[in-house]
């Protein structure tokens, strides 16, 4: 590895340039810190810039955001941390300045990860490495600063392991041993902090991998305790994993049937799905991450609802939908947006439903009709999720002409999707307004019944027109 100064993206410079003049005019000493340190030294990108600066964070921070157009975000005011967000390039920047606690190496001697714990001078760039966190940088190795720092910070415990499968690096023995000491710390830390890390584990490939991690280490059901109870839950013959393995494993599974994660898939997807699971759904946060949040606990309601009939048949009825509700309590817990929340909770209240379409025969017009109304805008984030499900309930005994059979079902329901949108979404023929004219109706929930009525004889083909659509509607009165 070379000197840090040599890996300032161009993109960055500009704006590291224009801080380092502003502060300098002011006479403040100041300093790149931490994590785009480490990130310059490893020739990574990074958006963010973090500055420890002898003089009123919060102050600062105020006048940089003005001078270049940015909005603030008070982080900490007791420490005087604070955040500008800016837009450069099409893309979301963060400028996060602190105050310096004592000296540059007070304020390093402080922090969590001797890799994060160094920092460079403005405007001269000479690296400050009190800690030793350039060598740990050559070794992969995550250790931490001083046996203190997760007492003085919770959130260090989660991120320890984010960073090892960010970065592919190894924590240190003493760490982890003082990371699983200290595991119960976690329940201190905030629902915002603790999902903002469980997310950009979600984000990386081989999640799976940092999930059973923070799980050894006895994070995973500090954060998530419902998920305990699965740990001891057996399944039948057909599942080769018990209930927490096989959430693991459906995680992993995730990565094998994204497009965006694997050359080649099992599906063949059609052009609108190419960045489908890339969409941003809320502050950052993708499908890609929720649908791998939703495969965690898909299954999370099981121990509740498991039950062994005489015969020794052993079923979960109602897990889906019992499950989506312990999902938003954790989501709620975590401080997820309504939108994130209802998605998931679509995902696993529905994610038998794919499997129940398609049985020997393709499903019908109206039946995807009614798929896709009922799943709302989780319809295709389902089906790949039922995909991950098939794969982690077979493993190494995965069935392969089960298999393929699945995903040539999947493919259908994809297709139609893509294909047929009056299936999906039938353009209106009616209103309200008109059936309550032309049949002298009140306003009501008949009314909606009606209309829904129409648009799923609609998608089956049944109706074309205006006129057919309300003859349907004449003979469903007349009957009724």
């Amino acid at each position: 590895m070379s000197d840090p100064r040599l890996f300032i993206e161009d993109k960055l410079r500009p704006l590291l340039l224009w801080i380092r003049d502003f502060l300098g005019q002011r006479g403040l000493e100041a300093y790149l810190v931490g994590g785009p340190v480490r990130d310059a030294i490893l020739g990574r990108k990074s958006r963010d810039i973090d500055i420890a600066v002898d003089g009123d964070a919060l102050a600062l921070a105020r006048e940089i955001a003005d001078g270049l157009g940015g909005s603030l975000v008070v982080l900490d005011e007791a420490h005087e941390v604070a955040r500008v967000i800016l837009r450069r390039h099409g893309e979301q920047w963060h400028v996060d300045l602190s105050t310096l606690r004592g000296t540059i190496q007070e304020d390093l001697a402080s922090r969590d990860f001797t890799i994060d714990a160094m920092a460079t001078r403005l405007p001269d760039m000479s690296l400050i490495d009190p800690c030793g966190g350039y060598g740990d940088l050559e070794k992969k190795t995550i250790r931490a600063v001083d046996e203190s720092a997760f007492a003085a910070d919770p959130a260090r415990l989660v991120r320890a392991v984010r960073l090892a499968q960010e970065l592919g690096f190894t924590i240190e023995p003493q760490t982890e041993t003082l990371i699983s000491k200290n595991h119960a710390l976690v329940a201190r830390v905030s629902g915002e902090r603790l999902r903002d890390e469980l997310c950009r584990i979600l984000a990386t490939p081989g999640a799976d991998a940092a999930l059973r991690h923070l799980d050894h280490l006895g994070l995973l059901t500090a954060i998530i305790p419902e998920l305990e109870a699965a740990r001891e839950c057996e399944q039948p013959k057909e599942h080769y994993w018990n209930v927490l393995e096989h959430s693991f494993e459906t995680v992993a599974a995730v990565g094998q049937v994204l497009p965006r994660e694997q050359g080649e898939t099992p599906l063949s997807l059609p052009p609108p799905l190419a960045d489908y699971f890339a969409e941003e759904v809320s502050s950052g946060r993708s499908r890609a991450v929720l649908l791998k949040l939703a495969a965690l606990l898909h299954d999370i309601a099981k121990p509740q609802t498991k039950t062994i009939e005489g015969s020794g048949r052993m079923r979960f009825l109602g897990h889906g939908k019992l499950g989506a509700e312990v999902a938003g309590q954790v989501m709620e817990r975590l401080r997820f947006s309504s939108r994130e929340t209802r998605m998931v909770q679509l995902m696993i209240q529905h994610h038998l439903r794919p499997g129940q379409l398609a049985t020997d025969e393709l499903p019908s017009r109206r039946a995807i009709y009614r798929y896709f109304r009922d799943t709302a805008e989780a319809g295709i984030d389902i089906l790949f999720l039922s995909l991950a499900d098939h794969l982690a309930t077979g493993g190494p005994s995965l069935d392969t002409e089960d298999w393929l059979l699945h995903t040539q079902r999947m493919q259908y329901l994809i297709d139609r999707w893509h294909e047929e949108k009056t299936i999906v979404a039938p353009p209106k023929l009616v209103d309200g307004h008109l059936l309550m004219e032309r049949f002298d109706l009140p306003p009501g929930a008949l009314i909606g019944e009606l209309l829904e009525a129409v648009r799923e004889a609609q998608a089956a083909g049944e109706i074309e027109t205006k006129e057919q659509a309300l003859e349907f509607v004449a003979q469903r009165l007349r009957s009724s």
